[in-house]
């Protein structure tokens, strides 16, 4: 490694000057990277996803495999480095090196940005649709017990695009040219699958696609499972209500307003308005009808009629469903999946940087959101080993803060490697239970 010699002098107390310069090795700002290393391990993430590839370079003239690039991508991106940029002195990083496998001093270092991007943009339609499955054994492997229910929580988010990119449109609602990530976890924030679709508005033709391939797969694991399929009002569609009755799936999808249902709607609304002034507390009345759309519907269903009264005047909400029970317990277990989605898609885009979708075509973008799809995977993972501690319900954010972005030194013997992690480290304690855990866990992949 090329030792930088950029150097600064900044004031100090007392009559010396502070020299400042990035010279130190084998120093690491992400001493928490093998824990990175050992949950892909457990979970076999990156081979998972290698076999869904298949390598066309000539071996005569590659240094890094196909195993190499993904899990050196996958995990600079669970470090905070999502550009391919970051690589060029990410490379010669002696803890990441390790941690992707590589002896930190006697082996080549990692791939530098161009190698990187070249993986990116050779990735294909049929590829991308390998990847999605393979992500999907990884999902299922961490599930070796027949759940009693699978929720698919479906949801969409903008990623805004930039230029010339493929299959990039203006979205009104957004008011910007975007993608739009098909997103789909299980109900406890776990990250099913991860679709990319162009900017405009899709219809119900990709996402019913979607479902009725992930409806196949986990039916395929777990004959006859019960499957809940909860959405808000933009996913309403007859092709979606369709795939629902021929699959026998059970529904909670929002519905938008007509002025059919806000008729219907005016006498609990009176309710909710007349308890709110009584008490002064905001007051929510339910109940539910049968109703049919004129056009395009096989058969009715019950819309779940929820009026709220508070201080900031009338709340009206619908919820269509084919379940039976309580109207408003179904309106709770449908408002559970705006809290579980949103904190998801959080963690997803703020934390991993998942709208960093920047290539020009539109199949390597795919490829970049099935990246940070694995990313995403293995810090669930890490949260989940965290169970009973002060991260159990922490965002990705402070997870990367408190377990990966440690200060350490590597010391390389002919024997063994020895990771000294910073003595000041406020969590070090935490650091080490969460890594034993790891480490007693059995494997997955």
């Amino acid at each position: 490694m090329t030792q930088s010699t950029i150097s600064i002098d900044l004031p100090f107390h007392g009559a010396r000057q502070l020299n400042a310069r990035f010279d130190a090795t084998p120093l690491t700002s992400d001493g928490g990277a093998p824990l990175l290393a050992a949950l892909d391990k457990k979970l076999g993430l990156v081979d998972s996803m290698v076999s869904a590839l298949t390598d066309r370079r000539d071996s005569r003239y590659t240094d890094h495999s196909l195993a190499d690039l993904i899990r050196q991508r996958v995990f600079q991106i669970s470090l905070g480095y999502e550009d391919c940029n970051d690589a060029d002195t990410l490379r010669h990083d002696p803890v990441l090196k390790a941690s992707c496998g590589r002896d930190p001093v006697l082996d080549p270092d990692l791939a530098s940005q161009p190698t990187l991007s070249r993986l990116e943009n050779s990735i294909g339609p049929k590829a991308c649709y390998r990847l999605a499955k393979s992500l999907f054994r990884v999902y299922l492997a961490g599930h070796p017990e027949r759940p009693k229910e699978i929720i698919l929580d479906l949801d969409l988010t903008a990623d805004p695009t930039h230029g010339q990119q493929e299959l990039s449109f203006f979205h009104g609602y957004y008011d910007s040219h975007v993608y739009l990530p098909l997103l789909v976890f299980d109900g406890e924030g776990e990250l099913i699958t991860a679709v990319l679709l162009p900017g405009k508005n899709p219809g119900g033709g990709p996402v019913v696609a979607v479902v009725k391939r992930l409806v196949e797969s986990l039916r395929e694991r777990w004959p006859g499972i019960s499957i809940l399929v909860r959405a808000d009002a933009g996913f309403a569609s007859p092709e979606l209500y369709h795939i629902i009755e021929r699959e026998d799936l059970g529904c909670l999808i929002g519905f938008r307003s007509n002025p059919r249902l806000d008729r219907r709607a005016r006498k609990i609304q009176a309710r909710a308005r007349r308890r709110y002034l009584r008490t002064k507390h905001k007051a929510r009345v339910f109940t539910s009808i049968r109703y049919r759309a004129e056009e395009g519907w096989s058969r009715s269903y019950r819309i779940i009629i929820k009026a709220e009264h508070g201080a900031q005047g009338p709340n009206v909400r619908y919820v269509l469903t084919n379940r039976i029970g309580r109207a408003e317990a179904l309106y709770d277990r449908y408002a559970m999946r705006g809290e579980a989605c949103e904190n998801s898609i959080k963690d997803l885009k703020n934390a991993l940087l998942a709208d960093r979708l920047s290539c020009h075509r539109f199949w390597a973008n795919q490829f970049r959101l099935f990246l940070h799809a694995a990313s995403y995977i293995l810090f669930f993972s890490l949260r989940r080993h965290a169970a009973g501690t002060e991260l159990a319900d922490a965002q990705f954010d402070t997870i990367r803060l408190r377990l990966l972005k440690v200060a350490a030194y590597l010391v390389c013997s002919a024997r063994r490697l020895c990771l000294h992690l910073s003595s000041a480290h406020p969590w070090q304690a935490l650091w080490l239970r969460i890594a034993r855990r790891i480490m007693s866990a059995r494997a997955f992949g």
